[in-house]
Parts: structure tokens; sequence; C-alpha cells
């Protein structure tokens, strides 16, 4: 593709033929403001705040869906634009609650951000009339307040283009027009899966999660409480950016350290249940391939996947690994081995989990999680979650000198921390059952076709003769790519991957926000990935089954993987939530 030579407010650039105002402005150096475009999930031109001047046009032009041509000279800045912007936020703000002390995106907010560039700070037109307005809070995990919505379309836009389900949109026209489901229907009865991209899409603070801070901080200060926590793979390099660091930057020690100082009883590592969880779905794999069992097996890690199989493709659910996830592997063994080998009354274990994940506040509620009377996990805390604790206990971050997990929980390969990314599950499956069905040792460990943000991704192994394809999936849109295939028999994998949210955990409904600004330009899948992927290289053990305290587990507890103790505590089962049958 040949470049176009464009003037962008006197400075002249080449860009790519097919690029954007937008695109263009931001090579050139320039900052046009947005509020609904988000790359690949919203690009309609409908919040009008980036409309910009361009020679020979008959009207201003949408910047974020305006392609440039060659020799166009534009402006993104003149005091027209510029009163016209402060207008638009001025009738923005005239029907939006502007509770900015208590609201979720106090500090962080994009619509706050763009009336103090441009200088709104009056309420010229709040007096007038307001819109419907709705606090909808029966999700297990996701609440909207329709009152902080600016209609800028971005949760839509998640919600249908990145996971292809729908269940919101824009109900009624003009004034009345509001973002909610069809009919009505409270959230928690529709398909929603609580994948929670919608909330990382929103610009200001009309959908946030369910908040368990308070509930986790009480049992702290319970003396007859023993809290555990666990920290999901990805969560150490989101944590950061909630105190400014770099996109991407690794805060597993400060994470630690912060996690102690807050209260908990035992610090621990989710890392080393997806250890775990590799242990049994190799297992569980190596069995279905040699026994007859159904094939391809599907991958149970991610609950907003599981969720979306239940209600869109129920048929498949025997493809799906019965493996628990992770987080509730955990909590089952904290609540069975830890506290047999600590002499901990089960009653009164508290365990907590910090998740990048909106959709883990739904699983803990699931039928078949817990074991012998026990929820496997109690609360799951988001990733802005344990940020927004450790502020308010005044714990400076920065500050913080690393400190490792405690003990024996804490344990950990690199298989089991790029968990975090998408094709990461299947890389760590591959490192134990390829040694598994072949015997032999494994000399290279990366399986390099599997990794990277591409939202579909194939490759093919040849085990001693036996070809093995595999597939991964991130996003649920990219899923039904793949679901499709192997509904209609089309399909010829033994394996595969699926991630409910784009990219993996890594761009989990409960990670930091990042502005559309950085979002648009930067792939914030790709740079948190990258730290993953670093600490499984440094790793001193790099295979999930050569993991020392689960050997040890197993050797002392469990038996062997897929045994009946193991079943019982580490595997689950599914519903079928498709066509006629009730919503959860």
């Amino acid at each position: 593709m040949s470049d176009v030579k464009v003037t962008i407010d006197n400075i002249e650039v080449n860009v790519p033929e097919g690029s954007t105002l937008l695109e263009a402005a931001h090579i050139a150096g320039i900052d046009i403001p947005t509020l609904c475009y988000l790359k690949d999930v919203n690009e309609i031109g409908a919040c009008r705040m980036c409309l910009c001047e361009v020679e020979g046009a008959r009207a201003l032009v949408a910047a974020c869906v305006f392609p440039v041509f060659d020799g166009m000279v534009a402006r993104t800045n003149s005091p027209k634009l510029v009163e016209y912007r402060r207008k638009n936020l001025k009738l923005l703000l005239s029907d939006h609650n502007m509770d900015c002390l208590g609201c979720f995106r106090s500090g962080n907010c994009e619509l706050l951000k763009l009336c103090r560039r441009y200088g709104v700070d009056d309420t010229e037109y709040y007096k007038g009339a307001k819109n419907h307005s709705v606090v909808e809070d029966s999700s297990k995990s996701i609440v909207r307040d329709n009152s902080k919505c600016i209609l800028c379309r971005r949760c839509i836009g998640a919600c249908v283009n990145l996971q292809s389900i729908g269940v919101i949109g824009a109900n009624n026209r003009g004034f009345d027009s509001y973002v909610g489901t069809a009919f009505n229907i409270p959230l928690a009865e529709t398909s929603c899966v609580n994948c929670g991209q919608c909330i990382v899409a929103c610009p200001v603070g009309a959908l946030y999660e369910k908040d368990s801070i308070s509930q986790v901080m009480d049992a702290i200060e319970d003396p007859d409480k023993f809290v555990v926590v666990q920290a999901a793979p990805s969560t150490r390099v989101a944590l950061g950016e909630c105190f400014d660091l770099p996109i991407g930057t690794e805060v597993e020690g400060k994470m630690s350290a912060a996690l102690h100082r807050l209260g908990f009883d035992r610090v621990f590592d989710t890392n080393f249940s997806a250890d775990l969880t590799i242990v049994e779905e190799a297992n569980e794999l190596i069995e279905r391939v040699t026994g007859g069992g159904v094939l391809p097996m599907i991958t149970s890690c991610s609950p907003g996947w599981v969720k979306f199989c239940e209600h869109y493709y129920p048929e498949l659910i025997p493809n799906l690994s019965t493996c628990k996830s992770p987080q509730q592997m955990f909590g089952a063994v904290t609540k069975s081995y830890y506290a047999d080998v600590m002499g901990i009354p089960v009653d009164k274990i508290v365990s907590v989990s910090i998740m990048p994940c909106t959709a883990k506040k739904y699983e803990l509620g699931r039928d078949d999680q817990g074991a012998d009377g026990y929820e496997d996990v109690d609360f799951s805390l988001t990733t802005r979650e344990l940020g927004k604790m450790i502020k308010m206990a005044g714990i400076e971050f920065m500050k913080l000198e690393d400190e490792p997990y405690d003990n024996p929980l804490g344990e950990y390969t690199g298989a089991g921390v790029i968990f975090g990314a998408t094709g990461g599950v299947m890389e760590a499956a591959l490192r134990t059952a390829v040694e598994k069905i072949t015997g032999e040792e494994l000399i290279d460990l990366d399986f390099v076709d599997v990794r990277g943000v591409k939202g579909v991704k194939e490759a093919e192994y040849d085990l001693q003769g036996k070809k093995v394809k595999v597939a991964v999936a991130s996003g649920l849109a990219n899923t039904r790519t793949i679901m499709e295939k192997v509904k209609a028999g089309e399909a010829d994998y033994t394996f595969i991957e699926i991630m409910g949210c784009p990219g993996g955990c890594v761009n989990g409904g409960g990670q930091p926000q990042v502005d559309s600004q950085i979002r648009n330009f930067i792939d914030v899948r790709a740079e948190r990935a990258k730290g993953l992927y670093t600490l499984d290289k440094n790793a001193p053990i790099r295979k999930s089954h050569e993991n020392p305290v689960i050997l040890k587990m197993y050797e002392d507890y469990f038996g062997v993987p897929g045994g009946e103790k193991a079943h019982h505590l580490l595997h689950t089962s599914y519903v079928n939530r498709g066509v006629n049958k009730q919503a959860d």
C-alpha cells in the first residue's frame, strides 16, 4: 500500500493510503479528541467530538471514520472547532450525573479529561430535562448506571463486535434513547456471559463490576477467619497501571508485598493451580485420545467462554474439558489439601482471588463448583479492585520491596504464568501432553505457532507419526468461527483453547481501564503478554508436570491425575442454557 501526502494543522506528513484522518493526525503528533471511537470496537462517528475541517468538504468531517486522500488539507483545532467541542461537552453534561466524587471512574474519566482540556467547568444546560435513568444490578458481575451514560455506544460495540452477543443495544430514539437490554429484561436473565468487555470499553462510570472490597476487608479483620488470597497470572502485568507504571510492567513482587500488607494470612499464586490444571487437563486429553473420547477437547478455564458455550453451542458441551478453572481448582485445594496439612478447619478459611476477569465473580456461584458443602472461592476481586484497596490502605506501592509468595501454594512453573495470554494454556498443555504421549523429553519448549494476539490461530504437530492439529481463539466473535466448523463437522482438531476476552486474560474485563487515546494506537494485549513470556523464559522450571509441590501433592493426597479424589475436587459439570432453557 502506497503513502499519501496530507497537511494537518500546517504539518505535512506522509501516511499509509486508507488511513483515517484520526490516524493521520496521530502520525503527525496531533491528538484529536474522541469519545465514541474505539479501534476495532466502535467506529461510528456518533459523538461528534472529533469533527474537523477539510478543505473542499461541504461539511465538518468525523476524523475517526473519514479517509484521507492525497493532497488533503485539514484543520483539527480552529477556534470554531474548539467552541463546537465545548458546546458538545456542555450538552453531554446536561444529561449526565456529575457525582464525580462517588464515581467508579473518578480520576480516570475520559469525559472529565476532555472537559478539563477544553475548559468546560459550568453547567449551562444542566437544569433542563433528564433522560431515562436506572441502576441495573441483577448481574452477579456487572452494574449499569444509566445516569452516567453518554450514549457513546462503545459498550454496545464491545458486546456486538468483539463478543458477538449483543444483549445490550440502544433503546428508543432521539432524546429518549438509552442503552439497555431488549424489553428491559434484567441482564442476569439474558445470555450475557459476564465478560466485562463493556466495562473496559466505557469511557465514563456507567459500567462497573460488583464491588467485593468491603466484604473482603471485613473477613481480614475477623480474628476467627483465616483469609487466603491467590493472584492470577495476568494481574502481575496490569496492576502497575493503577499506579501509573507503563503498560505491561511486571510487578509480581510488589503485588505480593502489597497483599501481605493488606493483612491476608497467606498470599499464594494462581499460577500454582494453572500448573495443576495442566496436569489434570493433559491427562484428560490423553485419555480421550487413547480411549476414544469426545474430540476435539476444548479448554474450560474461561468462565465467560463456558457460559457462551452453554447458551450458544450446548451441543458441544461434551467437548468441554471437565477441569475446573485455575481459580476454582486453587480454592478446592485450599479447602482440602492445604486445610488438612495446616490443620485449619475449613469453615474458618476464607478464599479470595485477584482476577483480571469480571466473569470470575459469576463463576463462584456456579453449580458443581464446591465440594463437601463449601464453595471453592468465597470472593473474587478484579485487578482494579485490588488497586483501589492498596490506595485505600495508604500503601505506597512504588516504594515496596519485592516479596515472594508464600509456600507451598506459591510455587509455579513458566507454563503456569503464560495462562494469562491467548495461546498460553495451549502451549502449557502441549509441553506436558507431548512428553506424556511420546515418552521423550522436549528440548524446545516454545510453541510459537500458538502465540500472539491474532484472533484465531491453528497449528499441527507430528507426534511420532501421529498428526495432532490444534486451534486457539480469543474473543467470542472469533470463537464462533471455530465453533461453527466444529459444529458442522468440518474441523479435525484434537485440542482447542478458547479465551473469552480478545487477547486472553491480559485483556480481561477486570483489568485497569486504558483511555481510548492510548488503546487506539497501542496494542495493550501484546504489551501485557510480553511480561508473562519473559517470566516464563526466565523460570527455572517451565513444564507444569515438573512442579515439585504438585508432584508431592499427588503423592501425598490426590493419588494420580484424574483419579477419584482428584475428579471429586478438581472437575466440574455444565448446564444446557440453549433455546428454551433458562438463563442464569
